[in-house]
Parts: C-alpha cells; structure tokens; sequence
C-alpha cells in the first residue's frame, strides 16, 4: 500500500489545515475502510486560494515568463511524474478502485503525456494579423484569462487534473483545483511535485473539500475569471447559474452522457463484442463515454447476445490490486446504490437481465456487470446516465432508424459506430450528433484529438490545441496607418 504523505490543503506553495481545522474520510471502495483523513476545504479557504492565485498572476512572474521558459518547467513536472509513476498507481487505484495495471499505462501513464503536449504549445499561442477595411492596421493577442477555476471528477482523477492544469499552465494561468471529495488524493501529490519543478507558489492550489461548499465557492467567486468543470449534468447547470450570477464568468463545461454504440449486421461479431463489453464495463463502467445504449442491427442480435452472454461468464470481479481482474469496485457506496437502484428500475419496467444484475463480494462497493435485453427506448435505463456497469441491448432495422435512435436523447457527447460499409460509416458520422464518433473502435482518446461533447454533455473541448481556448482571452489591438500606399 501506498505511504499516504498529503493530506491538507495546498496553497500558496504549502500544505496548510484548513481555516475551520475540519476533516473528510476518503475510504478505499475495495474494503470500505478509511484511506486517511483529509482537510476539509470550504470558502474562508477558497477566498485564500483566490486571493493566492490572484497575487501570483496580478504580479507574479508565471504569467510574464516566455513560452519556452513555461514549456521548461512542465518538461519538468512531466520527468517528476513518471518518476513517482508507480506511488502514483497505486494512490490512484487505492483512492479510486481503479484496476493497478490499466491505472498505470493509462491513467498515470497519460499525465506526462499531457504535459508534453502543452509544454510544446506553450510557445506557440499565437494571434493574427487583420487587413482591415480603411486606413487603419490591427492585430490580435492572445493573453492568459487570469484566475482559473479547475473542478474534477472522481471517475479519472489524475488524467482530469492534467487535462485542465497542463492547458491552464501553458496559457500563463492561475488556478484553484478543486478534486473531488472521493479521490483527492493524487491531486495533492500532484501540486507537491509541481512545486519541486518549479512552478511558483500561488500559481497552482488545491482545495480539497465538498462540490456544494469548496465547489460553490469557486464558481460564484467574483476573482475567478474562468470555471472548467468535468462532472454531472445537473451539477453543471448549478456552475452555470453561479458563474452567471457572480461575475458573468466564461464556463467551459464536461457533462454526463448516455451514448450509443451502432452495430451493423456485417460487422464481425467477436470485434463488436469486444467494443461493447469495453464500452461499458472499462473503469467498471464509471466513464462518461460509456456506450451504455448498445445498438444492434435486428440480422445480428441473437447472435451477438448469445456470445455476449458465454464471455461474460469468464469477467472476474476482485480486488484491483489483483492483475487477474477485469472490475473493481465502485467509487464508493453512494455510487454504489445509486447503481443497485437503476438495476431495480430496468427490472420493473421490464427489461430482462442477460446477465449480473447483483451486488457480490463480503465487503466493498462491487457490482455485476450487467446485461439487460428487451429494452426500450423510453424505459429510465436507456434515457437516464448510470455511470456503472450496465449495458442496455435495443434492435434496429434500418439506417434511418439508427440515426433517429442514436440521436434521440438529451446528451450528445459520444457514440460508436461499427460496420464494414463505408458509405454507411460516412453516413452515421455525419448524422450523429456527438462531440466524439469512433468508427470500428472506442474509447481511443489521445492528447491531440479533441475531446467534449455537445447538447447537454457540455461545450468547450479538453486535450488537443483547442483545449487552449478556454483559458485564453482575445484582445484586438488597431492602430492608425497615414499615407500608406497599401490598405
């Protein structure tokens, strides 16, 4: 087990109690046991945290350092992070019931990606030359927003923390991060190594603490000059209203989704079963991407669920510090029987369960994957985001039917195709509405593709350059031009 070393609150380059002297259990979901008591962050600490990252940027030297000089000292943090890649792993699997081996390669192994990736843009924000209509010359800057507040999920802690930190810091920024109460664990290890690589105090700062207290603070915090928020839907509506009622601050929000996987009756079944079981129980099915509405052509479907249902027989469900594996348990045990709840809902209304559908184990957060058939479009468990493993099988006939399907819910932020006809996989791209389609794979994300979703999964992209954006302001500049030959 991993030494626990941080639990206060970070900020202005110290771990610090927090101002009440309050703590919060964080619990491992493997056994339900207390990992360590963390400060409890909420909004005397916010105001300092603000106050902290506003000096840092008002007048510290991260903001007017050069893009190279910023590219340098991430490289840095990058070097820091691999080299503590494996504590890292297994703070991060402990805290959050995450798989050690996939934590490793794709969650820690992710961070320093990330951080290369913005390190190399850091020096390349750029504005543009304008050729304007009458005798006048401009340009635009590109210039750091200022004081960014960065709220993260508990789903992937670490790839989240960076995803919004590495773009905020090439940009010049200040921030607040805020991670979420179940998993703080990384990011405070995360603004230890920062500081050790030489980012200044104030410029990063950690508030552990409660979405409804810490969270609030930041959202409606009149010296944020940005909020990037990766959660729920409902939740995303309160940073809005927050932010709106503050000082009108931009918003750059990562909603829920319910997004559909479209299988076709010439697709290889074995591929597709493959996508499908990934799409949904990956991450014991706590992603956002999830491809929980599975989609199969009514030539396939028998066939498809007769082979789903022999794999699911070798899923093994343990601890996941056990490389055997395939599922750890859920976050924690509200999640949990949040979960338990929507399998009793699909059972009411009518659905079959293929396969699971139980708790298991003696102790902790586990859950069956589960399979439901005989689904229809308009029962909770196909409309409603799960974040768990549950898999909901539906038929379509035609194109058509597919794409009105598919497009027939209030998220929008991805979806799955898989067919050998590249007309119909040309087709399906452009008609489904949705920040991400994968074609004949999932879950591929990688730091230069664009990630967001669009409808009620949120606006704003995070990884690629335009993860930038958000936390960049466009300033025109114009000036006078006499006598020149040239307009």
């Amino acid at each position: 087990m991993p030494e626990i070393r941080f639990t206060k609150l970070f900020l202005d380059g110290m771990f610090v109690d927090a101002v009440s002297g309050k703590t919060f259990e964080t619990r491992d979901p493997h056994t339900g046991d207390v990992i360590a008591n963390i400060a409890e962050g909420d909004k005397e600490d916010v105001d300092l945290a603000v106050r902290a990252a506003r000096e840092a940027f008002d007048h510290g030297k991260w903001p007017r350092m050069s893009g190279s000089e910023r590219g340098k000292i991430m490289l840095k943090l990058a070097d820091l992070v691999e080299q503590h890649s494996e504590e890292l792993t297994r703070l991060e699997s402990l805290d959050a019931g995450k798989l050690l081996m996939v934590t490793r390669v794709v969650d820690i192994g992710s961070c320093g990606r990330a951080l290369r990736y913005f390190a190399g843009a850091a020096d390349k924000i750029h504005g543009e030359t304008l050729k304007m209509s009458r005798q006048f010359q401009g340009h635009t800057l590109r210039e750091p927003i200022g004081v960014a507040g960065l709220i993260i999920p508990w789903n992937f802690p670490a790839i989240m923390f960076f995803s919004k930190v590495a773009p905020a810091l090439a940009a010049g920024c200040t921030m607040v991060v805020k991670p979420a109460e179940q998993t703080p664990l990384s990011a405070l290890y995360f603004a230890d190594l920062a500081k050790q690589a030489g980012v200044p105090d104030g410029v990063i700062n950690v508030i552990t603490g409660f979405g409804p207290t810490a969270g609030a603070a930041i959202a409606s915090h009149m010296d944020v000059d940005m909020v990037s928020f990766t959660g729920s839907t409902a939740v995303g509506r309160l940073i809005m209203e927050a932010s709106a009622r503050s000082n009108l601050k931009p918003v750059s929000l990562e909603l829920g989704g319910k997004s559909p996987l479209i299988i076709f009756d010439d697709a290889d079944v074995d591929m597709a079963i493959d996508l499908a079981i990934s799409a949904n129980f990956f991450n014991k099915g706590e992603a956002c991407v999830a491809a929980s509405r599975v989609y199969l052509q009514e030539g396939i479907y028998d066939q498809f669920e007769n082979k789903l249902a022999d794999r699911m027989k070798n899923w093994v469900i343990g601890d996941p510090f056990d490389p055997r594996v395939n599922q750890g348990p859920q976050v924690d045990k509200a999640q949990y029987e949040r979960v338990l709840s929507y399998i009793e809902h699909g059972k009411r209304e009518g659905a079959t369960i293929l396969t699971g559908g139980k708790p298991c184990g003696q102790k902790g957060y586990y859950i069956e994957p589960t399979v439901f058939t005989d689904v229809k479009d308009d029962m909770i468990i196909a409309r409603e985001e799960i974040f768990g493993p549950v898999m909901c099988l539906m038929k379509f006939r035609t194109m058509e039917e597919a794409i009105a399907k598919a497009n027939d819910t209030r998220y929008g932020l991805a979806a799955g195709v898989v067919t050998k006809n590249i007309d119909v996989a040309n087709r399906m791209i452009r008609s489904i509405r949705a920040g991400v389609v994968w074609l004949n794979c999932y879950f591929v994300m990688d730091g230069d593709c664009p990630f967001g979703g669009r409808k009620m999964s949120g606006f704003g992209k995070d990884a690629s350059i335009h993860a930038l954006d958000k936390f960049l302001a466009v300033k025109a500049v114009v000036t006078p031009v006499y006598d020149s030959p040239w307009l």
